[in-house]
C-alpha cells in the first residue's frame, strides 16, 4: 500500500496550477481503474511535510472535497478559483475546462 500511495503522490505532484484531477483519473494513470477509494485514502494520509497540490484533487462530479480536509470548502474553491480554475453556476468544477490531461509521457 505505502508503495502506491507514493505513486499516488509523484502523480499529484504534476497536477499544474489552474488544472485539477480526479480520483478515478489517478488511479487509471496509475493502471489501478477500480481503486479510486484507495487514491482518496493516500490523499487523506499526505505527510505534512510533502508540500503537494492536494486542494487540486477531487471527485469525478468536480466537487471539493469534504470541510474537514481543507477547513471548508470555500477555502478549497478559493484557491482553486485563484489558480484559474473554473467553476460552473451549480458550484462544481467544469471539468470539460478545467481537468488536467495527465502527465506528459517521456
Amino acid at each position: 500500500m505505502k508503495d502506491f500511495f507514493l505513486r499516488v503522490y509523484e502523480i499529484v505532484a504534476q497536477i499544474p496550477q489552474g488544472k485539477v484531477a480526479t480520483y478515478g483519473q489517478i488511479a487509471e494513470i496509475l493502471g489501478e481503474k477500480s481503486n479510486a477509494r484507495v487514491v482518496g485514502w493516500a490523499m487523506r494520509a499526505v505527510p505534512s511535510d510533502l508540500k503537494l497540490p492536494c486542494h487540486r484533487v477531487v471527485n469525478r462530479l468536480g466537487e471539493m472535497s469534504p470541510g474537514y480536509v481543507f477547513g471548508s470548502r470555500e477555502l478549497q474553491r478559493e484557491i482553486l478559483q485563484s489558480e484559474g480554475v473554473i467553476f460552473k453556476r451549480d458550484g462544481t468544477i467544469n471539468l470539460k475546462k478545467s481537468l488536467w490531461a495527465g502527465p506528459e509521457i517521456k
